[in-house]
């Protein structure tokens, strides 16, 4: 069930959200919190009932695993732990392909058969080992096995994120906490993240995707792009990712909201960043929280001198890359991260030591090459395979030529001496370059300059911790309860919705992992 598609917008999420007040009216917190897991469940389940056992199973087995080692600090437990959730993600998400990369190495012939990946599975088993460690560490409480399960199974954040701790989620669970959810504060701010998000999934990046599939498909048929094509087609995709991504984080945000649960910010601007340093820290933030305290920290992070700093920073990024899909391109584009990374660290190491001066030059060279690194490893995180990336980044740097959109041909045909090789032109269609350019400029600049959505609600704590409101040119752009903003969303609805109706429903492109 697609968080844009109307079963779920005028079907699944009102049935839950009247059904929860009416529960928590009449009957209480628990009652309440009981109709949120099972319609949580049902949910998952609506995609595929066969695996609502597997994900029943690891909440059992991990709630008792974690209680165990919170009564007792038993590293054999923790690692029995540990290795049951890696065990589970490795069968579903990895056999085939490390036996696909077995039998391309050797002569034999090993196979699993079809798996078919269960979903959200990358965040619920990623989700529980931070529960597990925390738990040998000493750092959970005496959990209700109903609230666990909440925690592990809350519709809005349960497919891709954001991974939450157990700490900032439970403790919004208790008595106190839930007589405080029937507020139409939360329903006002949760529908206006909801509306949001929806817009920037179905207005932005779906309206990117028809020209960003032109080019990547294409290229992974066997063609061989151009340097403008490739290059708008990366951009696209760029772009497309962005929104996507910060469309369906808004929306979880927005969904948990709805039942005054505050999520942690997933999505901070991450294209306005300076270094690729502060780009991680702004991308799927709960990911990089996770890397971070889970396996960069406890490899030595940054104490091993700095050739252990190296070392660790590509081991978790090579991993992050395997996190987001069994594909070698995933691996390469974790690996490519990696490496800008470390390039980072050691760079700012010995700018640490100089009397350098900021400056708008240097600020905006920094954002210039830290978007064009980004861009450059979209192409791997989107391609189907090495070929295909290849042939992306020749274009990239003018090695197949240059052709000109078919509108700009007339136009620059006149200027002597330059010539342009238009016979292998793979987007013909007028309209297609017409209607990329103006998306890929306008949506840009919106990324670039405009304040998010959490920094638009800032007055009213749209995510746990603290976010600085609009400043500067959007310092006016501040959400409030009032006739003229719920004008503004009702035409934002109407919008969307006809977007909806008049299009297919298209998957988040982060679901896929």
């Amino acid at each position: 069930m697609l968080f844009n598609s109307f079963g779920f917008l005028i079907g699944f999420l009102p049935v839950t959200l009247v059904g929860f007040y009416i529960v928590q009216r009449f009957f209480g917190c628990e009652p309440a919190i009981a109709w949120l897991v099972v319609a949580s469940l049902f949910f998952y389940g609506f995609w595929n009932q066969a695996y609502l056992l597997l994900i029943l199973t690891s909440i059992g087995v991990n709630f008792m695993v974690g209680m165990s080692l919170g009564k007792r600090k038993n590293r054999s437990l923790l690692v029995f732990g540990i290795a049951f959730n890696l065990a589970l993600l490795g069968y579903y998400k990895y056999a085939n392909f490390f036996v696909n990369t077995l039998n391309a190495l050797t002569p034999l012939e090993v196979s699993f058969g079809t798996i078919v990946l269960p979903l959200a599975i990358s965040f619920f088993t990623f989700q529980q080992i931070a529960y597990l460690v925390d738990a040998w560490r000493g750092e959970v409480r005496e959990y209700k096995f109903l609230h666990y399960s909440l925690f592990v199974t809350f519709f809005p954040q349960l497919i891709a994120g954001p991974i939450v701790h157990h700490k900032e989620i439970i403790a919004q669970f208790t008595k106190m906490k839930c007589a405080q959810m029937l507020k139409s504060e939360n329903l006002s701010i949760g529908i206006t993240l909801l509306l949001m998000g929806l817009t920037k999934k179905v207005i932005f990046a779906d309206s990117l995707a028809p020209y960003a599939n032109a080019v990547f498909d294409a290229t992974a048929s066997g063609g061989q792009p151009q340097l403008l094509e490739a290059w708008a087609g990366s951009l696209a995709f760029s772009l497309q990712l962005y929104f996507d991504f910060s469309g369906y984080s808004d929306m979880a945000l927005g969904g948990a909201r709805l039942f005054g649960i505050t999520l942690p910010m997933n999505f901070d601007s991450p294209y306005k960043s300076t270094s690729i340093v502060e780009f991680w820290r702004r991308w799927h933030i709960t990911l990089s929280r996770f890397l971070r305290d889970y396996l960069y920290i406890p490899l030595g992070g940054n104490r091993r001198g700095r050739f252990g700093q190296v070392r660790n920073v590509m081991i978790t990024m090579l991993l992050g890359g395997l996190w987001h899909g069994a594909s070698w391109t995933f691996v390469v584009w974790g690996g490519l991260h990696g490496v800008f990374l470390a390039c980072n660290h050691i760079w700012h190491q010995w700018f640490g030591r100089q009397n350098v001066r900021k400056s708008l030059l240097r600020t905006f060279t920094g954002w210039l090459l830290t978007f064009t690194a980004v861009t450059f490893g979209w192409v791997l995180f989107r391609a189907d395979n090495f070929a295909s990336a290849i042939r992306m980044f020749r274009a990239m740097f003018g090695m197949q030529g240059v052709s000109l959109p078919p509108m700009l041909r007339d136009t620059l045909d006149f200027i002597p001496g330059i010539t342009f090789d238009l016979s292998s032109t793979m987007i013909t269609h007028p309209s297609l370059w017409f209607s990329g350019a103006y998306w890929i400029v306008i949506l840009l600049v919106v990324a670039l300059f405009a304040p998010n959505s959490s920094e638009v609600l800032s007055s009213y704590k749209p995510v746990l911790g603290t976010v600085q409101p609009p400043r500067g040119l959007f310092r006016w752009i501040r959400w409030k309860p009032n006739v003229f903003m719920a004008f503004i969303l009702a035409v934002c609805a109407i919008v969307n919705f006809g977007a909806i109706a008049l299009s297919q429903e298209s998957e988040f492109l982060y679901f896929q992992f």
